[in-house]
């Protein structure tokens, strides 16, 4: 009986030993990996890059300088011509009547003016033989004066007109391209009235719009990247040329214009541009700003809030993630400047900051400079 006991007993034993064996372990969760950045460096390391639209420099609306019916069109839109080249003409049927009537006054002018000067040349003849008085022949000359007068206003006249016949052929300014017709043949415009405009080719560059709170940034004549969204393997030189003096009353940004240097064929008017504006003196005033204010940018997807109070995740020496209460600043395109809280040099997420949890273990990854999530 007493054998059989520690038989029992012996088997619970075993029993017990084996299901504690086969006891699961709990599962142990890999460090998460996380996007990170460093703070106090991206403001130096990302230069403002923005797209504008190619356009050229030069570009004028051309119209005819008289009133008229269009009867032919030489040129269409994207052709190129050359200055002095006939782009549309009018009918110059009237124009031709009118100078054709102005130079018959002209000859009429002119025959008044020959038989005044020899009446004068008879009257002081007589004038010499005491046949007549002076007052006589004051009025002769009085005559003469009065048509030589007349035949130079018909003469101008008749120069006006003749300049009429030409306007009735609108040509080029400039050496260029067509953008814009407006003329077909038939119809019937006004003096002045735009019918074409034309590209100067031979300049290109870029319209920016800058908002104002990065406008230190940019230096007249300062060297800038250009790079085109239809080819962005080609990087083009350019150049600050004109920084506009009053911000937009639409959308309060500053329109700057950046000249390319090297444009070749494949830059065409009207196409997206990408300027950077990677110039030293830029980079370090932001450095000097930065100190002077004591503030550091971070960005706007690092910054979080909890219970009504801002919070950035920053990564310590163990690589836990630990929520910090900090002090916003101001608001800004590029990101966030924090007024205190962070300290230079630290390691914060930048990424999925919703998610994260207190000394949770993560694996950071440095954002490569230009990356914002």
């Amino acid at each position: 009986m007493k054998i059989k006991i520690l038989t029992l007993v012996s088997l619970t034993l075993l029993s017990g030993l084996f299901a504690g064996c086969n006891k699961p372990q709990p599962l142990v969760t890999p460090p998460r990996p996380a996007l990170v950045m460093l703070v106090g460096e991206r403001g130096i390391e990302n230069a403002m890059a923005l797209v504008g639209e190619v356009r050229p420099r030069y570009e004028s609306s051309q119209g005819f300088r008289i009133a008229g019916k269009v009867i032919e069109r030489k040129v269409d839109v994207g052709a190129r011509v050359k200055k002095g080249q006939v782009i549309a003409r009018l009918d110059a049927a009237d124009t031709n009547l009118s100078a054709a009537a102005a130079r018959a006054d002209v000859r009429a002018a002119e025959a008044s003016y020959a038989l005044a000067e020899a009446e004068v040349e008879r009257q002081r003849q007589l004038f010499l033989k005491k046949f007549i008085s002076a007052s006589a022949l004051d009025i002769r000359e009085a005559e003469l004066k009065t048509a030589s007068a007349r035949l130079a206003q018909v003469r101008a006249q008749a120069n006006v007109s003749g300049n009429q016949t030409q306007y009735a052929n609108l040509t080029a300014e400039r050496d260029g391209v067509i953008t814009l017709i407006r003329a077909e043949p038939g119809q019937v415009v006004e003096a002045g009235e735009a019918i074409a405009q034309i590209a100067d080719t031979r300049e290109i560059e870029v319209l920016v719009a800058v908002p104002e709170s990065r406008m230190a940034e940019v230096k007249l004549n300062a060297a800038v990247a250009v790079k085109m969204w239809a080819n962005k393997q080609k990087v083009y030189a350019g150049s600050v040329r004109e920084i506009a003096p009053a911000a937009d009353s639409n959308t309060r940004a500053f329109n700057v214009r950046v000249t390319i240097k090297d444009a070749d064929e494949a830059v065409k008017l009207g196409m997206t541009a990408g300027v950077k504006f990677n110039q030293q003196d830029a980079q370090l005033d932001t450095v000097k700003d930065a100190q002077q204010n004591a503030e550091l940018l971070i960005p706007s997807s690092a910054l979080t809030e909890a219970d009504g109070k801002k919070i950035v995740w920053v990564i310590d020496g163990n690589n836990k993630a630990q929520p910090r209460e900090v002090v916003a600043g101001q608001f800004r395109e590029d990101g966030i400047l924090i007024a205190s809280g962070l300290q230079a040099g630290e390691k914060i997420a930048i990424a999925g900051v919703h998610t994260l949890v207190k000394n949770q273990l993560v694996t950071p990854i440095i954002a490569p400079a230009g990356v914002t999530p």
